[in-house]
Formats: C-alpha cells, structure tokens, sequence
C-alpha cells in the first residue's frame, strides 16, 4: 500500500493517481473559474487554507511537475484570449490556472495544510482499495454517482456559455424569438436542478467537525454489496452481539443479517450499499418492516445505509420501531461509536 510519506516525497507516485481528482470534493468543494475547469492561485490557497506566498513557493520549487499535470502561465495575448471567452475581469498582466489535476498534485505536496493531508488520506484509501478489490461491473447507482460529481461543471458551462449564447440570439432574431425563449428557459431549469442535486451531494458528503477519521465512507462507498454486509456484522460483534450471521443470496427473505443483542434479543438487519446522493423510500422500510416483523419476529431491526432516508421513510421507520441507520450514523458507529439501538 502507498503510505502518505511515499507520496510527499515520490513525484512518480504522484503522478500514477494523478486522475482521482473526485476526492478533491470529498474533503471539500472546490469553487472553480467560470470555464468550469480551472482555479487561480487565490482559489487554490483558499481550498487549502493557507496563505498566497505557501502555493507561490510550492510552483516555484515543483513548477516542471506541475505544469506536467496542466499548471500554466498565461500572458500577452493568450491571457487576453482566455479574458474574452471566461468573461473574466481583471487588469493582472499575467494569470496562473491550475486544473483540478494540479491541485490534486498540490495536494500531495503541501505538507502544513489540514485540508491537504485530508485530501491524501482519501487519496490513499480509495487507491488502495481500487488496487486490492477484485473487478466488479460497475452498478447502476456507481454510474449515477460518477454523473454527479461532474454536475458542478455542467452547471458552470450552462450557465456562462450557454444561456448567455440564447441571450444573444434572442436580442438579435426576431423571426424564432419565442422558440429561443422556450428553449432557454428549458436550459435554465435544467441548470437549476443540477445545482439543487450538486449542493445535495455536497451536503452529504462535506466535511464535519469531529468525524470519526478521514476516508472511513470512501472505504463502504468502495465495496461490494457482500463486503458491506461483512462489515456491518463485524461491527455488530464488535458491539457484543453473538451468533452473527450474514444471509446473503436470494433466499435471505428480505434480511441481510441476524444476530443476537447483547442482552439475548433477535435483531435482524437490511443493508443497502447505495451512492450518497440517492435515498431510502418509504417503500423500501415497508418492505422491509414485513420480514423483520413477520416473517423474523424480530426484537430490533436495524436499516442500515450508505446514503439518506426521506422524511416519509423515516417517519415509518420511527413509528414502527426500525433503527434508520443513515450514512452520518453509519460513520459514527464505523469510527467508535456504539450503535444505542444495540444497548
């Protein structure tokens, strides 16, 4: 496994996991020009939470890796190129852009930065598992997941590129004028709803205060269905509860695991290894209230989740006594912290 130190010091190690710029978002959102695809020195200090002169000194001493992995220096006339298509404003003589591929690459260099060493943790652990999981077909949510993360900038070339395009033409045709009207307004409520799911993502996964450890969701959000059940029953005995056992197949009636509490009662668990962005439904907890109640007569029953319940689905959860296990709790218990329904 790359430790952390290999890869302050290895430039090809850095460069090797140069194309996981997604953990960028996972520790925190990352503002981007309105090309949508690169940030200035300011913006890069910032997502770091150091000063201007710590990024200056970090290009000057590593500029020839840096620029390998899309830094660069724009002046003259290409710099006044990039103003007119950005819509940028700004009087500098010279622009430094860093793409997300270079930021990562700050990253793994910037050594007195929480914010970086953040970064290089769930660079770590999610390497790390893409080296040692076994090949799988890709599942519809990882797709969706993968959709997601792109929508921020999607968003950024609607709304800089493309609506203010039909602005133009609206002012200047008379003859499709409310064609280009109606279509624009299409183009700005799509626009809107990739904002409102981008912020929904970012919701779920920003950082908190005192998370249990970095990189414990990137480690579930990396598993199989059949390693996430594994291990939520290693956190059940880890718990105290005996005769754990994870069903599995296509006969598990709606269970995925039964255990005995602690204290002797029959607990019986449904997990659900969705990507963050997605929900649990009501449907989903009825369905699973009729076999942990009828088919199980279970004494505890926990819906345990990557991902968020709604509120619809939570009210039946909390009305009928099933433990919602949501992807916030999840890591809390994954990082230490006992589960009370199991108390």
């Amino acid at each position: 496994m790359i430790n952390e130190t290999a890869l302050l010091e290895s430039p090809t190690l850095r460069g090797s996991v140069l194309d996981r710029t997604d953990v960028l978002d996972k520790v925190k959102a990352l503002s981007l020009l309105p090309d949508g695809m690169h940030v200035t020195t300011a913006m890069v200090a910032s997502y770091f939470d150091v000063g201007l002169e710590a990024i200056k000194s970090l290009v000057k001493d590593h500029r020839t890796e840096l620029e390998a992995s899309g830094y660069r220096l724009l002046t003259g006339e290409e710099l006044r190129s990039f103003k007119n298509l950005s819509g940028i404003q700004s009087r500098t003589r010279s622009l430094a852009l860093f793409p997300r591929r270079a930021v990562l690459n700050i990253a793994m260099l910037l050594r007195d930065s929480e914010v970086a060493r953040q970064v290089r943790v769930y660079l770590l652990d999610t390497e790390y598992l893409a080296r040692t999981q076994p090949v799988e077909n890709p599942a519809p949510m990882d797709a969706a997941s993968l959709d997601a993360r792109i929508d921020q900038r999607i968003t950024h070339v609607l709304g800089t590129t493309v609506v203010p395009m039909f602005n133009a033409l609206i002012e200047t045709s008379s003859e499709h004028r409310r064609e280009l009207i109606a279509l624009r307004a299409g183009i700005q409520r799509i626009e809107k709803r990739l904002r409102q799911h981008h912020a929904r993502l970012q919701r779920l996964e920003s950082p908190r205060e005192n998370r249990p450890f970095a990189g414990v969701m990137a480690a579930m959000d990396a598993m199989i269905g059949r390693e996430f059940e594994e291990h939520v029953a290693e956190l059940l005995r880890r718990d105290g509860c005996t005769d754990v056992i994870v069903q599995g197949g296509g006969r598990d009636r709606g269970i995925d695991i039964t255990a005995l509490t602690a204290d002797g009662r029959r607990l019986v668990v449904q997990c659900k290894r969705f990507a963050p962005h997605l929900s649990i439904t009501s449907p989903e907890v009825q369905k699973f209230l009729g076999a942990a109640k009828v088919l199980h007569d279970s004494e505890v029953a926990l819906f345990v989740a990557t991902c968020a319940f709604t509120r619809d689905a939570l009210n039946i959860a909390r009305e009928s006594g099933i433990t919602a296990v949501h992807r916030g709790l999840l890591e809390e218990w994954s990082g230490g912290t006992p589960l009370s329904a199991l108390e």
